[in-house]
């Protein structure tokens, strides 16, 4: 594959973190791979805005709104627009690595066969 990277994850937890580029509040999304999907299992924003209003089960806890959507996707896909400021942060248990920093094609995650 032309312009993709394999990473092989020490956990099958991983956690995106980022700044939404129009509120300039902080969202943190906790996702698990489990067999061929991604399962997103606790989200947190750091207060809500246009797009980024907490789910009716969210818990204000420590200045944080907190919920467990156990929702599914086979994939997700970053934009890498370089226009945001600041990029995707993504952590395993072991490491951290920003994502999209520049501007660029979109950043595609999804479990390996």
């Amino acid at each position: 594959m032309v312009g993709a990277a394999l990473l092989a994850l020490p956990s099958p937890d991983f956690t995106l973190r980022w700044t939404h580029s129009v509120e300039k509040i902080d969202w943190v999304e906790h996702w698990r791979i489990t067999d061929q999907t991604l399962t997103l299992t606790l989200v947190k924003i750091k207060g809500s805005g246009a797009g980024m209003e907490p789910a009716d089960d969210a818990k204000l806890e420590n200045g944080w709104w907190v919920w467990s959507p156990n929702t599914t996707a086979p994939k997700l896909t970053l934009a890498a627009s370089g226009t945001t400021g600041a990029g995707w942060h993504f952590c395993t248990d072991t490491a951290c690595q920003d994502l999209g920093t520049e501007a660029g094609s979109p950043i595609t995650i999804k479990p390996c066969p």
